[in-house]
């Protein structure tokens, strides 16, 4: 057969292009601009406050287990409450939920920065303030669905998820020279301000909108409501795929709990502890924020999702070399390349979105956000131990082959349960 002058075969034509959404049209609607600058500056605070509770408690008991069992502390509070808090999403107004949380949170952190709590009085505290993000995460989730149509969820997700990063990153990074000259209890005040300016910008700048389950209607309990959302997760072999993509997080986060240890290995000198030990803290979730930009920026929608599955293997590989002990300048590139594959996390958040009844999301993101803090508490927990003994370097490499080989099993999966939502999103895409 023929070609025509265009050089394509006649009867065949080409795919409508897909169109994807720019940064200045997200950042352009109002209510979008609201949870995007408060939860950037609460997280900014936070990254502020595990930099110094990592530092102070590795320099009391020179022990990588207890730090990281008290960095741990701010990912597994959701394990025990996080199913059943983040139905509060789905029963109240979503604005309301996260300016409550906002407000106790401070309040919290307000309290740690009393010079005069006890050491078991702070681990208390951290771990109610850590609780109380799962009702205010799945809140914000389920949320932006609604401000955010098409191609602009994912457009979105990549710019809160690079702002988040670049929180961590700055918090990190600069933490750990912040901390030097202000000591840890002005950095939890300033981590509690955080919170008090997050619900004030979300008073003025997101509307009020009703509950997603009128008060007058029979409200199933809170029990009912996550035994429903566990099924509606875990029943459907899309969505339990894409859960476990958004948890095999735990192993290539390990590293950042152990980020202490790691530098005493590297350096050797306790003057430039927390200094290396920010700049590791920060490798990651840099590599994440340059990810972030060029996968949404120069990936088109379906091809995210059919790429998903390599890029979560490229987050756990380069850590698997860590095992041959290189130096510090070889350990940040491999832990910035790690960061950039876990840009995967919005394809995988997009094709959830897809999946999920607009009614049921926060009870949704609810468990998938639990989980995802429990996995990284958990991996924290076990790599602090395991490095105890096998020192980090090997713990950090052992965690990228386990991570590897999952990632690897879940592209697979996700390989034979991709096609329907490729065709939804293209056809949102170029509609």
């Amino acid at each position: 057969m023929a070609a025509t002058k265009s050089g394509r075969l006649p009867g065949r034509h080409r795919r409508p292009a897909e169109r994807q959404a720019t940064y200045g049209e997200v950042i352009a609607i109002r209510e979008f601009r609201a949870l995007w600058l408060g939860q950037g500056l609460s997280l900014l605070g936070d990254q502020l406050s595990r930099v110094a509770l990592s530092v102070l408690v590795f320099e009391r008991t020179d022990s990588p287990l207890a730090t990281a069992s008290v960095y741990a502390l701010t990912y597994l509070p959701p394990i025990i409450g996080g199913p059943l808090l983040a139905g509060l999403a789905d029963r109240h107004a979503r604005r309301r939920i996260m300016i409550a949380c906002d407000l106790l949170r401070a309040l919290l952190v307000a309290t740690m920065a009393v010079p005069g709590v006890s050491f078991a009085a702070l681990c208390v505290l951290v771990f109610c303030v850590v609780l109380l993000s799962a009702p205010f995460s799945a809140a914000r989730a389920a949320l932006l669905p609604e401000l955010l149509e098409g191609d602009r969820y994912v457009a979105g997700s990549a710019l809160q998820n690079m702002t988040n990063q670049g929180a961590q990153m700055l918090g990190f990074a600069v933490g750990g020279v912040l901390i030097m000259g202000m000591g840890p209890y002005r950095a939890l005040a300033l981590d509690a301000a955080t919170f008090l300016a997050s619900a004030l910008i979300i008073v003025s700048g997101v509307r009020r909108r009703p509950a997603p389950i009128p008060a007058d209607e029979n409200r199933p309990s809170m029990w009912t409501m996550t035994r429903s959302g566990a099924k509606l997760v875990f029943g459907d072999p899309r969505l339990r795929t894409l859960v476990l993509f958004a948890w095999l997080c735990g192993f290539y986060v390990l590293p950042e709990g152990i980020a202490s240890p790691y530098a005493d290995q590297l350096t050797g000198n306790p003057r430039e502890l927390s200094l290396v030990t920010g700049l590791l803290m920060g490798a990651m979730p840099t590599g994440t924020v340059v990810g972030a930009f060029l996968y949404s920026r120069y990936v088109s929608p379906s091809n995210r999702l059919r790429s998903m599955g390599w890029m979560a293997m490229l987050t756990c590989a380069p850590l698997i070399l860590c095992a041959a002990q290189p130096p510090l300048p070889v350990v940040l590139l491999l832990w910035f390349v790690s960061g950039l594959g876990g840009a995967y996390q919005l394809a995988a958040n997009a094709a959830f979105v897809q999946c999920v009844p607009a009614e049921q999301r926060g009870q949704a993101f609810g468990l998938v956000q639990s989980g995802l803090l429990a996995s990284q508490g958990v991996g924290i927990l076990v790599g602090g131990a395991a490095a105890d003994r096998l020192g980090p370097e090997t713990v950090v490499a052992l965690a990228g082959a386990t991570g590897l080989a999952l990632a690897a099993a879940l592209a697979v999966l996700w390989r034979s349960s991709r096609r329907e939502i490729i065709e939804r999103v293209r056809a949102e895409a170029t509609s």
